[in-house]
C-alpha cells in the first residue's frame, strides 16, 4: 500500500513538472543559480529530468540537491544542499569531494589502540571520526599494556584505496608485570526513545574507576569500557554490534540499554560466546533462557511490574481495564503476560490498542470505547505524543486513570518535543494524577554494600559526574544505580572467575569469541551473585532478571509522590494513603450507578417541629388552666376531665410530629423500625384521645337533647360522667387492640423505595439510583384500608352529631358547640390529608408537610377552640371563685339560669353607673360655663340686663339648654342633689328610677 501511495505521489509530481520549469524561467530576482559536482561524481535533482535539467538556469528557494559518486567512493563534506532565500547554498564553504575507501579492518587493532587522522585532501573538508577511512587518512597504532606492537605504526591510505604498509599486530609481552585490560562493550542510548545512556554512562565509569582502584578485586586486571550511543534503536544497535564484535581489541563481555537493543543483542551474543549483562532492559521476552541463553539482567523485567498493576486494580475495585502500547517487543510481552494475570484475577481487558509512531488513532479509539482505566506501555518520547493527543481528545481528569511506567525522567511531560504541538501547560493539565509502577533501583537504606558506599553517597557523586545537570532533565538518572551495580555484579563474576580458572591454570585474556570454557564460568559467576548494591540486594533468578520491589508513585501538582510498595514475592502491598484524585476519589471504570437516599428537608423538619413544641406547650398551658380551675362551676359544666384527655391527645398527636420527620439523616437504619412505631403509636393513640373526647360530648348531647319528646324530662336527669368516660374508653381500647393486633402480626419495618436514575448536571459519568425510606408491612394497604376506614366512619359520624346538636343548649355539656367546631376542622383536616398523603408518599418533603401540618393545624384550632374562650371568660369576668364561694356570696339557689342572669344584671346595673355618672359630670361642667357666660353679659350690658336674662333662654343655642328634667335658673345645683340621681335600686337608698325625666334615657345611652 505504502509503494502505490509512493507512485502515486511520484506519478502526480511528473505531471506538474512542465508548469514547475516554466516558474524556474520565471524566477529573475530569487533562487540559486547551478553548481558543478565534485569530481568523479555528480548531482541528483529530485523530481527532474535531464532535459529539464539541462534547461533550467536558477533553482527555487528551498530546493535541495544531493551528491552522488561513482564506484566505490563516497562523499566527504556536505553530501545535500539546500537553496537559501538569499540565493546561495547551504554550507558551500564546505567543499564536498568523492574519495576511494581503505579497507576497514586496518582501523582496528587486537589488545591495542588506533587513532585516525582525517586526511587533508581540500581545504575545509571534514572526515567524520566515525567515517569510513578515505584517501589521505592516516592511522596510528599503539598496543595496551602488556603487549608489544610488531610492524609499522602508522598507515596511510593512498589515492588507489589501499593502504600503504601490512596491519601490525600486538603480541603478549610475557615479561610484563602490570595489570591486563579487560574490554566491555557497551551501548549506552545517548538520546532516542529512553536516553538513559546520560546518566548511566558516567555511573557505569564511577563503577568501573572505584574496581579499578580495589586491590581485593580483579587485582591483576584493569576493566575498560568501549562505548557507542545506540539510540535506543535496534538497527543502528546492529550496526554497532558488528563494530564491537568485528573491530579490536575482544570485549569480554557486553553491555547493551532499552530493550530492543538488548534483544539483538542477547540472541547474537551466544553465537560468540559472550555474556551479556544489561542495566536497563525490562522486555520479558528477555527472560526466556532457550532464546537468550547468556543473558543477564540488573534492571528487572517488566513483568514485575503487573503484579503490582493487578493489586492495584483490585484495591481500587476496578474490572475493566483498557490498554495502549508501542508496537515493540517489551511492550508486547509485557501486555501478553498482563492479558493472563488479569484474567485470573477475573478482570476484564476491554480495550487493546497498539502504534508504531502515530497514536492518534490508538487514542480516540480509546475515547469512542469508553475506556476509563488505561494502561500505557511506551517510550518517553511516544508518551508525550501520547498525552498530547489525549489532552485533545479530553482523555483525563477525574473519570480516567493512567498507569504509566515510571522510568521516564521526572519532568518528561515539561520536555519541549518538536514532534508534538501541545504547551507545556497542556501536557502537565493531561498527565496530573497519573499512577506509575516503578522498580525500587535506590537502597532506601542508609547502609554501604560491596562499593562501600550508600546510596546516597553515591547519588552525591553522580551528581557531581553529571556537571550540575537537573536530574530531571538527565535520561537514565532512575536507572542509574542499575548500571553502577551491574560493573560490580560483573566485576564481582569477573573475579570469581579468575580465581577459577587460575586453579585450572588458565587466565582471563586467554578469552576469544571461540573459548566456552570462560564464559560457563563467568555465567556461573553471575548466576550465583548475591551482593548489597546502591540499588539494594542484587540477585538473579534462573531466567537471569533481577528480583526487587516495586514503587508506586503518583502525579500530584506536576512532581511525583510515593504512595506505596509492593512485594510480589511475598504478596504484601505497603500502602501510605497519601494517594490524591482529582474527583471524591478513585474513578471507575464505568459508568457508575450511585444510590443517594433521599432525606426530609432539615428546614422544613425545624420549623414544624417548632410549631409541634409550640403546640405542646399550648396543650400543657391549656391542661393545667382546666385542672386548676376543675372547681369553678363554669368549667365542672364542660366536663373537664374529657378536655383533659383531649389536651393529652392533641400533645400525644403534636408529639408524632418528630419521629414523622426522623429518617435515615438521624438514626441508623437498624434504629428505623423503632422510630415507625413511635409514629403510629402516638399518632394513633393522640387521634384516638382527644378525638375519642371530643366525640363522646357530642354524642351524648346528641343523646340525650335531640328527641323532642323526650328533650324535657332527659334535661331534668343528671349526666353521669361514668358514662362518658365508658364511651371514651371504649374509643380509646377499640384503637389499642386494633393497633396491637397489627403490629403482632404484621409489624412495621423498614422499605426502601427505588426512583429512575438520575444523571446529575456536573458529572456525566455517574447515574444517581434515588432511594427513599418507608415505613411499611407486608400488608399495609390492608392494614391502612381498615384503619382509614373506620376513622373515616367515625369523622363522618361526628361531623353530622355536631351539625345535629349546634342548636342545642345544655349546661351539663355547656361547650358542645366548641367541640363541634373543633370536630369540623380536625374531620375536614383529616379527610383531606389521609389520601393525599398517600399519593405524595413518594415526595418526602410533601407528604411530611401536608401530614404534620395537618396533625399541628387540628391540635392548634383543638385547642384553642375548646379552651381559649374559657380563659378569656375566667380573666374578663373574674369568676375565679369555687362553687361554695359563689353560693355563700349570692345567696342564690342551685337554679343554674337564675344565678346566670343574676350575674348578668349586676354586670350591667355597674356599666350603667358608670355610664350616668360621667353623664352627670358632663352636665354640671355645662351648666358652669353656662352660669359664667351669663354673668359676663350682664356686666358688658348694664342697662338691659333684666330684658336679657328674660329673653336669654329663648336666645341661647340649643347646645348650652339645660337638659330636659333639670331646673332652669341659672344658678348651679350643688353637685351632691345630683350624684345619686342615676341609681335604679331604691332598696340601696338611692333615688328611684321615677325620678328620671324620660328624655333622659337618649343621653344615657348616647
Amino acid at each position: 500500500m505504502a509503494r502505490g501511495v509512493l507512485c502515486a505521489l511520484r506519478l502526480l509530481l511528473l505531471l506538474s513538472l512542465p508548469p514547475l520549469v516554466l516558474n524556474f524561467h520565471d524566477l529573475s530576482s530569487g533562487g540559486c543559480g547551478i553548481i558543478k559536482p565534485p569530481r568523479e561524481g555528480g548531482i541528483r535533482y529530485r523530481g527532474l529530468t535531464q532535459e529539464q535539467i539541462r534547461s533550467i538556469q536558477i533553482l527555487p528557494v528551498d530546493y535541495e540537491i544531493e551528491y552522488i559518486c561513482r564506484g566505490n567512493r563516497v562523499i566527504v563534506g556536505p553530501k545535500v544542499r539546500k537553496c537559501l532565500p538569499n540565493g546561495t547554498w547551504t554550507d558551500i564553504s564546505l567543499h564536498s569531494s568523492c574519495l576511494l575507501v581503505c579497507p576497514r579492518v586496518w582501523t582496528s587493532l587486537e589488545n591495542g589502540r588506533v587513532s585516525v587522522s582525517p586526511p587533508g585532501i581540500l581545504e575545509g573538508t571534514v572526515l567524520p571520526p566515525s567515517g569510513p577511512p578515505v584517501e589521505g587518512t592516516v592511522l596510528h597504532y599503539s598496543c595496551h599494556a602488556g603487549f608489544l606492537l610488531e610492524g609499522r605504526n602508522s598507515s596511510h591510505c593512498t589515492k588507489l584505496g589501499k593502504w600503504d604498509a601490512p596491519k601490525p599486530t600486538c603480541l603478549y609481552d610475557r615479561n610484563y608485570t602490570g595489570k591486563k585490560k579487560l574490554y566491555i562493550g557497551a551501548l549506552f542510548p545517548m538520546s532516542g526513545g529512553w536516553p538513559g545512556g546520560q546518566a548511566c554512562l558516567p555511573s557505569a565509569q564511577y563503577a568501573m574507576d572505584l574496581v579499578n582502584n580495589r586491590t581485593d578485586i580483579l587485582p591483576d586486571y584493569e576493566l575498560e569500557l568501549i562505548h557507542y550511543n545506540s539510540m535506543c534503536d535496534p538497527g543502528e544497535a546492529t550496526k554497532l554490534l558488528y563494530d564491537l564484535l568485528y573491530t579490536e581489541p575482544i570485549k569480554i563481555v557486553l553491555m547493551p540499554g532499552c530493550s530492543g537493543v538488548s534483544t539483538i543483542v542477547g540472541e547474537a551474543a551466544r553465537m560468540w560466546n559472550l555474556i551479556v549483562l544489561s542495566y536497563g532492559s525490562s522486555s520479558p521476552a528477555l527472560s526466556n533462557r532457550q532464546r537468550f541463553p547468556t543473558f543477564f539482567r540488573t534492571h528487572p523485567s517488566a513483568t514485575l511490574h503487573n503484579p503490582t498493576r493487578v493489586q492495584l486494580f483490585q484495591k481500587w475495585k476496578w474490572t475493566r481495564i483498557a490498554t495502549i502500547q508501542q508496537t515493540t517487543e517489551v511492550f508486547t510481552s509485557t501486555l501478553d503476560d498482563l492479558e493472563q494475570r488479569t484474567k485470573e484475577a477475573g478482570i476484564e481487558i476491554s480495550v487493546r490498542q497498539s502504534f508504531l509512531t502515530d497514536p492518534t488513532v490508538a487514542v480516540k479509539n480509546l475515547k469512542r470505547q469508553d475506556a476509563r482505566i488505561i494502561v500505557g506501555l511506551f517510550y518517553e518520547t511516544e508518551a508525550r505524543k501520547v498525552f498530547c493527543e489525549v489532552f485533545k481528545e479530553k482523555l483525563y481528569g477525574k473519570k480516567y486513570v493512567w498507569f504509566l511506567i515510571g522510568w521516564y525522567a521526572d519532568n518528561w511531560f515539561k520536555i519541549k518535543d518538536p514532534a508534538i504541538n501541545c504547551t507545556v501547560e497542556n501536557m502537565t493539565e493531561a498527565v496530573e494524577g497519573h499512577v506509575t509502577t516503578e522498580i525500587v533501583m535506590l537502597n532506601p537504606e542508609t547502609i554501604k554494600g560491596v562499593s562501600n558506599l550508600t546510596s546516597q553517597e553515591f547519588l552525591e557523586e553522580l551528581m557531581s559526574r553529571l556537571g550540575g545537570k537537573n536530574p530531571e532533565e538527565t535520561g537514565g538518572f532512575q536507572e542509574a544505580p542499575l548500571a553502577f551495580d551491574a560493573v560490580w555484579a560483573m566485576a564481582l563474576a569477573l573475579n570469581k572467575t579468575s580465581e577459577r580458572l587460575k586453579a585450572k591454570g588458565r587466565r582471563l585474556e586467554d578469552f576469544n569469541y571461540n573459548n566456552h570454557d570462560i564464559t560457563a564460568e563467568i555465567y556461573r559467576a553471575l548466576n550465583t551473585s548475591s551482593f548489597e548494591g546502591v540499588s539494594g540486594q542484587v540477585v538473579f533468578d534462573a531466567q537471569g532478571s533481577r528480583m526487587a520491589m516495586t514503587l508506586i508513585e503518583q502525579l500530584q501538582g506536576g512532581t511525583y509522590k510515593k504512595i506505596g510498595y509492593y512485594d510480589s514475592s511475598q504478596k504484601n502491598l505497603s500502602w501510605f494513603g497519601n494517594d490524591i484524585w482529582i474527583g471524591a476519589g478513585p474513578p471507575a471504570d464505568r459508568t457508575v450507578v450511585r444510590e443517594e437516599y433521599r432525606y426530609l428537608s432539615q428546614k422544613l423538619f425545624a420549623a414544624v417541629s417548632v410549631f409541634a413544641g409550640l403546640g405542646i406547650l399550648l396543650g400543657i398551658v391549656c391542661l393545667t388552666f382546666n385542672i386548676y380551675n376543675s372547681n369553678v362551676r363554669y368549667i365542672q359544666n364542660s366536663q373537664p376531665y374529657l378536655n383533659n384527655m383531649t389536651a393529652v391527645g392533641c400533645m400525644m398527636a403534636l408529639a408524632a410530629v418528630f419521629p414523622l420527620g426522623i429518617d435515615g439523616h438521624h438514626i441508623h437504619r437498624s434504629q428505623f423500625p423503632v422510630v415507625c412505631q413511635f409514629r403510629l403509636w402516638l399518632l394513633g393513640l393522640g387521634f384516638s384521645v382527644a378525638y375519642g373526647s371530643m366525640f363522646t360530648k357530642i354524642w351524648w348531647v346528641h343523646t340525650l337533647f335531640t328527641k323532642k319528646d323526650e328533650k324535657n324530662e332527659k334535661k331534668k336527669q343528671p349526666l353521669e360522667p361514668w358514662k362518658l368516660y365508658a364511651t371514651a374508653g371504649v374509643l380509646l381500647a377499640v384503637d389499642f387492640l386494633s393497633l396491637m393486633i397489627w403490629q403482632i402480626v404484621d409489624p412495621l419495618h423498614i422499605t426502601i423505595e427505588k426512583f429512575t436514575k438520575e444523571a446529575p448536571k456536573e458529572d456525566l459519568d455517574v447515574l444517581i439510583q434515588p432511594l427513599l425510606e418507608h415505613c411499611s408491612s407486608d400488608k399495609i394497604n390492608t392494614w391502612l384500608g381498615v384503619v382509614y376506614g373506620y376513622k373515616g366512619l367515625l369523622l363522618l359520624l361526628g361531623i353530622f352529631l355536631a351539625y345535629e346538636t349546634k342548636s342545642v343548649s345544655t349546661e351539663k355539656i355547656n361547650d358542645h358547640r366548641a367541640v363541634g367546631m373543633a370536630i369540623y376542622n380536625v374531620a375536614v383536616l383529616c379527610l383531606i390529608t389521609a389520601p393525599v398523603t398517600m399519593i405524595l408518599s413518594s415526595q418526602q418533603d410533601a407528604s411530611f408537610a401536608f401530614a404534620a401540618l395537618a396533625v399541628v393545624f387540628s391540635a392548634y384550632i383543638t385547642l384553642v377552640v375548646l379552651f381559649v374562650p374559657k380563659m378569656r371568660r375566667l380573666i374578663t369576668r373574674g369568676e375565679w371563685q369555687s362553687e361554695q364561694q359563689d353560693t355563700l356570696k349570692t345567696g342564690s339557689s342551685t337554679n343554674n339560669n337564675d344565678e346566670e342572669k343574676s350575674r348578668q344584671l349586676e354586670r350591667e346595673n355597674r356599666e350603667l353607673q358608670k355610664i350616668i355618672q360621667e353623664k352627670e359630670e358632663r352636665v354640671s361642667a355645662l351648666r358652669n360655663q353656662l352660669a359664667e357666660r351669663q354673668a359676663l353679659r350682664s356686666r358688658r350690658r348694664p342697662s338691659t340686663a333684666q330684658n336679657h336674662h328674660n329673653s336669654a333662654p329663648q336666645n341661647e343655642p340649643k347646645s348650652l339648654l339645660p337638659p330636659p328634667g333639670y331646673p332652669s335658673d341659672a344658678h348651679p345645683l350643688p353637685p351632691n342633689s345630683y350624684s345619686n340621681s342615676s341609681s335604679v335600686y331604691s332598696s340601696e337608698g338611692k333615688m328611684s328610677r321615677n325620678h328620671c325625666h324620660s328624655s333622659q334615657i337618649p343621653l344615657l345611652y348616647k
